[in-house]
């Protein structure tokens, strides 16, 4: 019985939309016969929005201004009409008197619909409720809006909608324009923060002849002229670290990358990252900047260090806590991993907390580790942490630790349950590093599509006495 409601009331909406549709084309062809073709205008002078009418209010009360935007919402319609002007900086009533409008206009103007674009002008005044407003003397149809916009515009709520539709989400919900913008102004700070540390920003090949950098399934194309399939790029990592052997000290690269994983909250199969390279560096140092990075940015452009984020109040002030993932795993899984020396107990100990390794993975103590902490830990870290030392089963291009082989000098950052950032002292070892790439040929061979494959003209570059370095990489692209 619910489904033939839901299925009734679909369709009913479904017949209202088409009716809007044809009055609003109605509309659009009285308006060309009147000789007011919408369309037709490619050019509107402006001088002002509505954020700064705002806040200047005071000196620009009784001033003329020129202004442009969406109507979101229109209400009167008799000889007073009221109507939210939304534009690139918020949104501004107006307010039409037919007695202080050519009567044509006015009568036209009562026409437009909820979406249409006009351009407006008028005197900044304030109402006797006291809203500040622009008193329209000239309003002009800039393009009509042929579709209504969605819900009765009390929101778009639909999440496939809103991600397949991201200009009706900007429309109807004005707070992701702002996370557009704090992105962009992230941006600005990154390159802002590298720049004055000694970092040059270079760019690398997105197209290459093999897979590697990272772990993950690739996208593949097929380059026409050569007739030989290219992969696209899962990580900017091995380009950047030739550089360093060609003696830059100090490069990063803010760059798409493209990963053929299954899509949810954590993974798109497009998205843009940071990945950075310093000569004479350890993993240390990449913690230090990374934390000076993100709290400078919090500063600079949300002026706070309390943020909120997913449903979580986060604290980013410095001196964020760094822990080893096997004290992780000991603190939340009770599980004491460095008391545990063969594979054997290390992946039975696994299986008592309910952690089953992948069907690819090799039964080692490190894998058992990373699987711990992986299903088990990463989703209690709410506030920013470092986890440090990864297993060298999981960090192929990462330098053993001095105290413990089995280790790397390796750091996630994890805020709000998230991985926020990837970093490592960098292995440049040549024979080290080919033992490595060939375990990972070995997994491929298995079926992960996911390991690594030899790179031989990498391997030959960290032949020739890499420096010792240290990476970091870093999503950038999240916008919600």
């Amino acid at each position: 019985m619910a489904e033939t409601i839901n299925e009734t009331n679909s369709q009913g909406s479904a017949q209202e939309i088409s009716q809007q549709r044809q009055i609003r084309r109605e509309k659009l062809v009285k308006l060309q016969e009147e000789g007011c073709d919408p369309f037709q205008i490619t050019r509107y002078q402006v001088d002002n929005d509505s954020a700064n009418i705002k806040e200047n209010f005071d000196t620009l009360e009784g001033q003329k201004v020129s202004l442009a935007g969406r109507l979101m919402s229109k209400r009167g319609m008799g000889r007073v009409s009221f109507c939210d002007l939304q534009d690139k900086s918020g949104r501004i009533q107006l307010y039409a008197r037919k007695d202080e409008m050519e009567e044509e206009e006015y009568n036209r103007f009562k026409r437009y619909d909820i979406g249409d674009i006009v351009g407006v002008k008028g005197e900044v005044f304030r109402t006797q409720r006291g809203e500040m407003s622009v008193r329209v003397q000239k309003v002009t149809l800039l393009s009509k809006s042929l579709l209504p916009l969605p819900e009765k515009f009390h929101g778009l709520t639909n999440t496939e909608l809103r991600y397949r539709q991201r200009y009706v989400d900007l429309i109807v919900n004005p707070e992701v324009k702002r996370n557009f913008m704090i992105r962009s102004q992230f941006i600005q700070h990154v390159r802002s923060f590298m720049n004055a540390r000694g970092f040059m920003e270079v760019e690398t090949p997105v197209l290459n002849t093999i897979s590697g950098g990272a772990t993950a399934r690739p996208f593949i194309t097929h380059h026409n002229t050569l007739d030989i399939d290219m992969y696209m790029r899962i990580a900017t990592e091995l380009p950047l670290k030739r550089l360093i052997v060609g003696g830059m000290d100090r490069v990063y690269e803010i760059g798409r990358i493209f990963r053929n994983e299954g899509m949810d909250p954590k993974h798109n199969p497009e998205f843009t990252t940071i990945e950075l390279y310093q000569a004479y560096a350890d993993f240390n140092d990449m913690m230090d900047l990374f934390e000076d990075l993100l709290s400078s940015a919090a500063q600079k452009i949300l002026g706070t260090y309390q943020v909120e984020w997913q449903g979580e109040k986060i604290d980013l002030t410095p001196g964020w806590p760094r822990m080893p993932m096997h004290e992780a795993v000991k603190k939340y899984c009770g599980i004491d991993f460095m008391s545990i020396t063969t594979d054997e107990e290390a992946v039975a100990a696994a299986k008592s907390i309910g952690v089953e390794l992948p069907e690819t993975a090799d039964k080692t103590w490190g894998n058992a580790l990373y699987e711990c902490f992986d299903q088990k830990v990463e989703e209690k870290l709410i506030q920013p942490t470092f986890i440090t030392m990864h297993p060298v089963d999981v960090s192929p291009l990462a330098k053993r630790s001095p105290k413990d082989p089995r280790l790397t000098e390796r750091f996630e950052l994890f805020i709000c349950h998230s991985e926020m950032g990837n970093a490592f002292s960098e292995l440049n070892d040549p024979i080290d590093q080919r033992q490595r790439f060939q375990k990972q040929v070995e997994l491929r061979d298995k079926g992960d599509e996911e390991a690594g494959m030899m790179d031989e003209d990498f391997l030959t570059a960290r032949s020739m006495a890499c420096l010792r370095q240290a990476a970091w990489a870093s999503a950038l692209t999240a916008v919600s």
